[in-house]
């Protein structure tokens, strides 16, 4: 009898695809994302003398130390905070742990230049608080900035947590050692590169931040750029490079160092009794949730409510129309929207050939997508601006029109598409293409009706992520915005320097309400169906 053969399992090692098509369209997404650096380089180079005059002067060296200052100080603290509290939740045994663990990743959805906002409203006179002083300064960016990028290090941290060896613990306390040095000898080694993965992360926030430094009145890289963008072009090109530089050399310190991906041990992971600390514990865990969630929100139901003294001018209180709050929430929307898609169509052929493919240019341009996502959007924005006004013919109209705002934003942000791509993109078995080839059918019939379904759930999630993005994003909308085109975020930050907290507090709690349902619809629902790896 004649044996049926089987439909051999395409790998790397037999008859790859060469695929010229897809790697063509690959290389050009890859130039397009690395053009905000290349430009910013190009643009410096031609400053001659002035670039380097520039360089070494005060006005650069202090916005530099300042920046330094304030991300690293964040950075530590928030890795400390957050890997207390994920501590707390996981390995503990503190009352209302499920609890906690929900609520703890909220400040996420709080942008920093709403916090900042709520930070100032709070105290000093005419405030909720107003016999404490007011925080501003270096003070008042780190108390935000910390209570708003904590859980940048809480959540990978309770993830590893709950994945650790509790044989290990347990052979240290058989060996005699105590719950102090069991944690310090055997679980700190186990989680040190994830709490660094998430520092690196939140000095990242931190080196990047607008707004918060910019209400708090602290000099920092990015408050000089924008104070200087197109008044001062050699200023702008000059702090744009050096904090693009910095934001890339971090990115690939945190590469480096990223940690390896475990799979879960079968035994859960050990939990240590807080005894007669149960109290306290649970007391600073609601004061962290307190500072960080809850005061914001009340600081603005508390304007909200108060109402303002600008009676007449946008939003005066309770009673008035929130008619003015209609076009904000339709071109937030419409530009997210508009954003998450575009990023998802554009980075999807980079993610299927960095799963399917070999070769260089697949690994360059995931490489190149990734790191444009480390840069600050001011930077990214400030490229594009540069290039808009000086661009040749119909290209030079471009500038502040709605499809280079989402240009810009796609460039910020493709990288969140991307991940979440190549996870889906990694998840569908590579038989089901074998099988639908040797059936007849075509390459793009196979991808539409077979891996796209299959692929969908991922490409959604990676959308999401973009279009949360965007909902929050400020510099790049305040840079590139075609004239009188207000967003959420545009509407805050105007209110603000005008002290209209009334309109302020109705506006961010639009937009933090927004933003949370839709991180539960397009993001956490979508994660349970498949999750994506770390950046590569």
């Amino acid at each position: 009898m004649r044996a049926v053969s089987k439909v051999p399992d395409r790998t790397f090692e037999t008859r790859p695809p060469r695929r010229w098509g897809l790697r063509t369209v690959v290389a050009l997404v890859g130039v397009g994302f690395a053009f905000p650096v290349g430009y910013l380089a190009w643009a410096a180079v031609g400053l001659g003398g002035e670039f380097w005059a520039t360089l070494t002067s005060a006005s650069t060296l202090v916005p530099l130390r300042n920046s330094l200052l304030i991300a690293g100080s964040t950075a530590a603290a928030a890795g400390l905070l957050g890997s207390l509290l994920a501590w707390l939740v996981v390995r503990t045994d503190l009352p209302g742990r499920r609890l906690w663990k929900t609520i703890l990743p909220l400040p996420l959805v709080v942008p920093s230049f709403v916090g900042a906002t709520a930070l100032l409203a709070a105290f000093g006179r005419g405030g909720l608080v107003p016999f404490i002083p007011r925080v501003e300064g270096f003070w008042g960016a780190f108390a935000v900035l910390t209570l708003l990028t904590y859980p940048y290090v809480y959540l990978p941290v309770a993830a590893r947590l709950s994945t650790t060896s509790a044989s290990l613990e347990e052979a240290a306390r058989l060996l005699g050692k105590g719950s102090v040095t069991t944690i310090v000898r055997v679980v700190v080694p186990q989680i040190r590169e994830t709490v660094l993965a998430g520092t690196m992360l939140v000095f990242l926030y931190g080196l990047s931040d607008f707004g918060a430094v910019s209400l708090m009145r602290y000099d920092t890289i990015t408050r000089a750029i924008f104070s200087a963008r197109l008044f001062d072009r050699a200023a702008s090109l000059t702090l744009g490079l050096v904090l693009a530089v910095l934001a890339l050399a971090v990115a690939a310190f945190e590469r480096l160092g990223a940690p390896t991906r475990t799979a879960p041990f079968a035994t859960l992971p050990l939990r240590y009794p807080l005894g007669r600390w149960s109290v306290p514990a649970t007391l600073f865990v609601a004061a962290v949730v307190g500072v960080g969630l809850v005061a914001p929100l009340a600081v603005f139901v508390f304007w909200v409510v108060r109402g303002s003294a600008t009676v007449g001018v946008g939003f005066s209180g309770l009673g008035d129309s929130l008619a003015f709050l209609v076009e904000p929430t339709l071109n937030s929307a419409g530009a997210a929207l508009a954003a998450g898609v575009m990023a998802a169509v554009v980075t999807l052929p980079v993610a299927y050939a960095a799963v399917r493919l070999r070769g260089w240019v697949p690994a360059v341009t995931s490489t190149v997508v990734n790191s444009v996502f480390a840069l600050p959007g001011l930077v990214v924005a400030l490229a594009v601006v540069f290039w808009a006004i000086r661009a040749p013919g119909a290209l030079g109209g471009l500038y502040q029109t709605f499809p280079l705002l989402v240009f810009a934003y796609v460039l910020h942000f493709g990288a969140q598409a991307m991940q979440s791509s190549r996870a889906a993109i990694a998840a569908v078995p590579r038989r089901y293409d074998d099988v639908g080839r040797t059936l007849g059918v075509g390459r793009w019939r196979r991808f539409l009706t077979v891996e796209v379904p299959l692929m969908r759930p991922g490409l959604v999630a990676g959308s999401g992520l973009v279009l949360l993005s965007t909902l929050k994003e400020l510099p790049a909308t305040l840079l590139l915005a075609p004239i009188g085109f207000e967003t959420l975020a545009t509407k805050i930050w105007g209110a603000a320097e005008d002290g209209f907290f009334a309109e302020v507090g109705i506006t961010s709690l639009v937009l933090v309400a927004l933003s949370a349902i839709l991180t539960w619809l397009l993001v956490l629902r979508q994660a349970s169906v498949t999750s994506p790896p770390p950046p590569n």
